[in-house]
């Protein structure tokens, strides 16, 4: 079988790569965006014909959430046109795509977790391009999987459980949003889940699903967590968003249901602290 993933220099598509290696009955072809840029439908028509892919993982994305706000034709570009290229790119080769959303669909507003059923309402144009992202794969392509995901980290590229990591080395004092809440999601564990779809390999189950680990938290709390399980030893401090402004607006509560995955897929879903705390760098 083989498997293209887009945007492999990314956090997903290198957690992808690290665990690429356990599954010798999947061919996987990783793709950079200077490899294949997925705005350019010619380009991605050309790969698609030569590689002709059982399955394609678009863990391509813009994912800039403050700058998409001044760059809002950058982001359109990647995550509408660019997923909607991959959509009819596979539906002219008959490749099941896996396409990666994001909470940010959600508005917050609710205090229990959000389903695959609830609205979307995003709040910002990086949220907006992901919905519309969505949609284009919608209307393009029935056998596609979109999952939904949240606040992803890794050992890999750049994320918030480096950044914390790095300030940690390098500050006495931090200050940490402490009224988003939310789950943070291992990087690796979202990949075993594709990986986990594919070789289920269902004909009748396409659709919208979410994914991110167990349990949840604030950014003050997961920052706290990354700090104890790195042994960094700074004087943390809760702030409200008020005192943290940003040019998007963030969900106050983006916890993500993950009943229908579990059931339809058999996932085992960990923690978030038994993942974090999993991590080697």
């Amino acid at each position: 079988m083989v498997v293209l993933v887009t945007g492999a220099a990314g956090q997903l598509g290198q957690a992808l790569q690290f665990i690429s290696d356990k599954y010798s009955e999947i061919q996987f072809r990783f793709f950079t965006s200077s490899e294949l840029n997925i705005t350019d439908a010619a380009n991605c028509e050309a790969v698609f014909s030569e590689i002709k892919p059982d399955y394609c993982i678009n863990a391509a994305a813009y994912t800039a959430v403050d700058k998409a706000e001044s760059e809002p034709e950058k982001a359109f570009a990647i995550n509408v046109t660019g997923a909607k290229n991959l959509a009819e790119a596979c539906k002219k080769n008959n490749t099941k795509l896996i396409h990666v959303s994001t909470d940010f669909v959600f508005d917050g507003l609710k205090t229990t977790p959000y389903t695959e059923e609830d609205f979307p309402n995003p709040t910002g144009v990086y949220g907006q391009t992901k919905l519309d992202g969505e949609k284009a794969v919608q209307q393009t392509w029935p056998q596609h999987f979109i999952i939904r995901t949240s606040w992803v980290y890794s050992q890999f590229a750049n994320n918030f459980m480096k950044t914390m990591i790095r300030l940690g080395n390098e500050k006495d004092q931090l200050n940490v949003v402490s009224d988003q809440t939310g789950t943070p999601t291992h990087a690796v564990d979202l990949a075993e889940a594709l990986v986990a779809i594919i070789q289920k390999n269902p004909e009748n189950a396409f659709g919208i699903y979410n994914f991110s680990n167990e349990g949840q938290c604030s950014w003050y709390d997961f920052a706290k967590e990354i700090f104890e399980v790195n042994h960094i030893k700074i004087d943390l401090q809760p702030i409200p968003t008020s005192a943290y402004p940003t040019p998007a607006k963030r969900p106050a509560y983006s916890v993500l249901d993950k009943s229908k995955i579990r059931q339809a897929f058999g996932i085992p879903i960990a923690n978030w602290e038994e993942a974090l705390s999993a991590i080697r760098l």
